[in-house]
């Protein structure tokens, strides 16, 4: 018999995840065919929504295989249960687009966790619609494109320069680091899933500008912000993330408003991050987040 003599794979860490009707088996058989690939889990996580009767696991699985291995182990139980699967490189930097306006601080926060390695993200491009923080982001080494959006015209040549971005770099997925731009509801659905977004936490009070004085005007306990999905459906997609601080009479304007803008930029790091690392799976309006 002859000998094979062909290299074996290095090992290489990846992400399962899925989504499906809860049934009986799904763990087991999933289990087997991990093993059918020679692979080995190494952390696993499962929610069954009571809501909506679906079943949601993230696998982290160290296997010596390549991608389609391991996709034909996975093949018979993919058929069998009817699985939504995802599986991906663990830790591969996930190709994001940064779209911004004026405010700087959580597009300077995702940037600089991005070069210091600690966000698993790659961004090829920040698109603005001001060009207010071109210094900032050069300075990261990122490309920098802006166009005014002034009205109804500009913002569909802005919204079709983002698509054209989109397939040009392999986005995977969109951050809206304080856009302050809706989006329409084409582009929330080319973007559906993808899309995330970020505000403060006085939402549906305080619209418009200046809501920091709205809310000390108002004599507020709690400053927080919310991450979430994109739709069409203005500030009211899957949330993701939410953090809050606790104030009191004490803060003036400008401390509510430096204490909010940590809120947000810590907040959406940590909604991207989720994303990025496959922890984020849909289950209708809400989100199940594998922390």
């Amino acid at each position: 018999m002859p000998i094979d003599t062909s290299p074996t794979p290095a090992a290489r860490t990846w992400v399962l995840t899925l989504v499906c009707e809860d049934r009986p088996g799904i763990v087991h058989a999933l289990s087997g065919a991990v093993v059918a690939a020679r692979g080995n889990i190494l952390e696993s996580q499962q929610f069954t929504s009571a809501d909506t009767g679906r079943f949601f696991m993230r696998l982290r699985i160290d296997a010596a295989a390549e991608r389609s291995v391991i996709e034909e182990a996975l093949a018979p139980v993919v058929e069998r249960f009817g699985l939504e699967t995802t599986l991906d490189e663990a830790d591969r930097p996930r190709r994001t687009l940064i779209l911004a306006s004026k405010a700087a601080h959580c597009v300077a926060d995702l940037l600089f966790h991005q070069r210091s390695g600690h966000l698993p993200i790659e961004v090829p491009l920040v698109m603005a619609n001001h060009d207010t923080l071109r210094e900032l982001v050069e300075f990261h080494d990122v490309p920098f494109r802006s166009r005014p959006v002034t009205g109804a015209e500009q913002k569909a040549d802005f919204e079709r320069e983002v698509l054209e971005a989109v397939e040009e770099h392999d986005i995977e997925q969109v951050v809206l680091a304080r856009y302050m731009q809706v989006l329409s509801p084409e582009l929330c659905e080319a973007l559906a899933g993808r899309c995330i977004n970020i505000h403060h936490s006085f939402l549906p009070g305080f619209k418009g500008a200046n809501p920091y004085r709205q809310a000390h005007e108002r004599g507020v306990k709690l400053i927080g912000a919310t991450a979430h999905f994109v739709t069409p459906d203005l500030d009211e997609g899957p949330i993701i993330e939410q953090n809050v601080t606790r104030v009191d009479h004490s803060g003036s304007v400008a401390q509510l408003r430096e204490i909010g803008q940590d809120a947000e930029s810590l907040t959406l790091r940590q909604a991207v991050r989720y994303a990025a690392e496959s922890r984020v799976l849909l289950d209708g309006k809400r989100t199940v987040v594998f922390r």
